[in-house]
């Protein structure tokens, strides 16, 4: 990743635009400096930093067509990031990364957001224990600053399922902190999905440190319970200890029958716990 924090003349309108013939480097290129540049994604998809002169945004896009040995087609990435759209129109909240507007370009769809300062919390396996990295920085925060996170995420999780959308692919790797702020900003949300629907994969994509048993068999029912787990795993695993060890049991119950049934209900019983 390279950063250049800059901004250049700008010829082009970032936000003006809504479709263009360039590929995203060039158009963004020419509509303010790009000063990061992510493309080393097991996804295949290539986002960048741009700053102009209304701020600094985050644009994502699918990557190029024409990319080999990658996971998912280009179309399937294109179809990722329309979700990832209809999400961001559908739920407003302090912890989303604000999205701005899509725009069309050689390499499909772009979608543009504010940029959201802080570190990106997820760290490969190798690198997990470093106490340099923001992963470890951020699990050796007070109790009670890394409390507010977890309210925050749960909060936006129940505004999520009210409006239907259930988790996919959620764990660390959704997560920037900004630690001078301390304020949590969740992103790429783009395999939630509306309403329940069937594993018909088998492994689905995620950490398995997040993932319901459900994740792994075809066949089985992906709902509201299943965010219930991936929920129950990130209080255990960002907040720990004995304290909440009944919240994250009942959550992460194999079964999902044995889980809260709403992530509001898994909520209130957090709530109800860390209070007491």
């Amino acid at each position: 990743m390279r950063r250049d924090d800059k901004v250049g003349d700008q010829p082009a309108s970032l936000l003006g635009t809504r479709c263009t013939p360039l590929e995203p480097l060039e158009f963004l290129s020419g509509a303010g400096r790009v000063f990061a540049h992510f493309d080393r994604q097991d996804s295949g998809n290539i986002s960048f930093g741009v700053a102009t002169t209304t701020g600094r945004y985050f644009v994502k896009t699918a990557g190029a067509p024409d990319a080999r040995g990658l996971p998912l087609r280009h179309e399937d990435r294109i179809a990722l990031l329309a979700n990832a759209e209809r999400l961001a129109g559908s739920v407003r909240h302090p912890a989303l990364t604000r999205f701005v507007q899509s725009c069309q370009s050689a390499w499909g769809t772009m979608l543009i957001y504010r940029w959201a300062e802080g570190e990106h919390l997820h760290e490969r396996r190798e690198n997990r224990d470093d106490p340099a990295t923001a992963w470890q920085r951020f699990l050796h925060l007070p109790f009670e600053q890394r409390l507010a996170v977890l309210r925050t995420l749960l909060d936006l999780h129940v505004a999520l399922a009210a409006k239907g959308w259930v988790t996919g692919d959620f764990y660390d790797g959704c997560l920037i902190y900004d630690f001078r702020r301390q304020r949590i900003h969740v992103f790429d949300l783009d395999s939630y999905r509306q309403g329940a629907y069937r594993n018909t994969v088998g492994r689905m994509f995620g950490s398995t440190r997040f993932m319901a048993p459900e994740e792994f068999e075809k066949g089985r029912t992906i709902d509201e319970r299943t965010t219930v787990f991936a929920m129950g795993r990130t209080i255990s695993i960002l907040l720990g200890g004995d304290a909440i060890a009944a919240v994250v049991a009942k959550a992460c119950a194999p079964d999902p029958a044995e889980r809260h049934a709403t992530v509001a209900e898994l909520a209130a019983h957090f709530a109800a716990t860390i209070g007491a």
